[in-house]
């Protein structure tokens, strides 16, 4: 007989922008926000008996999301998802996880004359910065949301980065397969997504408490990222990344663990021998054929050793 193995549900792609108006010196800054909210516990009638008397509507889920924006701060997005997430837990009995998902789209303050312009700003990447959070019961809790779990994970994602030397690829398995040159110097483009995953938060009041821990990874985890990128000697993406994750996870002591997707976005040489006996491969290349695809992709996690929950 069929059983129903899991199931959540909620509501996705709900966008968000708050402002905050400094009235002293009338400097506002702005916040623009994706965020999806997904609910599970005792909701499983719902999907096997028509019951609906255990359904939160989807709708009531976005009121909810745009409430606890106006009534609590949304920086660090950190904050936000766990005030959102349990707030699901306390309201109603029956749920016994909230799964957030929080993007926040970036927003740069304009420069005019030399001077931040205190409200105008301009969107000058598609990078973003993300929070995925799930707030669940403790065995022990009693199902009034005061005894709960908080399981984050910050990321970075859509930072685009590139640069035209200080990167080489050689001493790889050549085979029958293989057409891939070696090389001692090439261009090395990705877009950069990386996660760290905090240690597990023993209660909400544990996510407030030094709260400015997430903006300082944030920045930390960004620095590090662009400094190894341009600076590192690279003899692989691998490696590369890997020691983005030492040095993270050295910068953020409470993040268990750190990881990485990146793509090898390739960049061609193009023989040009052909038009009158134009040099442009090897020392000579200037010019190079940027390809949408196919691309390598390349994943690492690095975690510690021993996690532990704050408390």
């Amino acid at each position: 007989m069929p059983v129903l193995a899991s199931a959540r549900y909620g509501k996705d792609n709900v966008r968000v922008y708050k402002v905050h108006r400094d009235e002293k010196t009338g400097v506002q800054s702005v916040t623009e926000m994706t965020v999806c909210c997904l609910l599970e516990g005792e909701i499983e009638t719902s999907y096997t008996q028509a019951d609906n008397s255990v359904v939160v509507a989807t709708d009531s889920i976005k009121n909810t999301i745009y409430i606890k924006a106006k009534e609590h701060p949304v920086n660090p997005p950190e904050l936000y998802a766990s005030h959102l997430g349990s707030h699901f837990l306390s309201r109603y009995p029956h749920i016994s996880a909230a799964h957030i998902k929080v993007v926040v789209h970036r927003w740069a303050r304009m420069s005019v004359d030399g001077s931040p312009h205190p409200h105008s700003f301009f969107r000058d990447s598609e990078e973003t910065r993300t929070v995925e959070a799930t707030i669940s019961r403790s065995p022990s809790s009693s199902q009034n949301g005061s005894d709960v779990r908080l399981d984050l994970k910050s990321s970075i994602a859509g930072l685009s980065v590139l640069k035209s030397t200080g990167s080489a690829f050689h001493g790889f398995v050549r085979d029958e397969f293989t057409t891939l040159p070696e090389t001692w110097d090439r261009i090395l483009s990705t877009d950069i997504d990386c996660t760290w995953t905090w240690k597990p938060f023993a209660s909400l009041a544990y996510v407030q408490g030094g709260v400015e821990r997430f903006d300082r990874a944030w920045e930390s985890a960004r620095g590090i990222i662009m400094k190894t990128f341009a600076t590192d000697d690279s003899a692989s993406v691998q490696n590369t990344m890997y020691k983005m994750c030492e040095q993270i996870l050295e910068a953020v002591p409470e993040a268990d663990k750190t990881a990485f997707s990146l793509p090898n976005k390739h960049y061609f040489e193009i023989d040009l021998s052909w038009h009158k006996g134009l040099k442009n491969t090897g020392k000579d290349a200037e010019v190079y054929a940027p390809q949408s695809g196919p691309s390598g992709l390349i994943k690492c996690e690095v975690a510690r050793d021993v996690p532990m929950v704050i408390r």
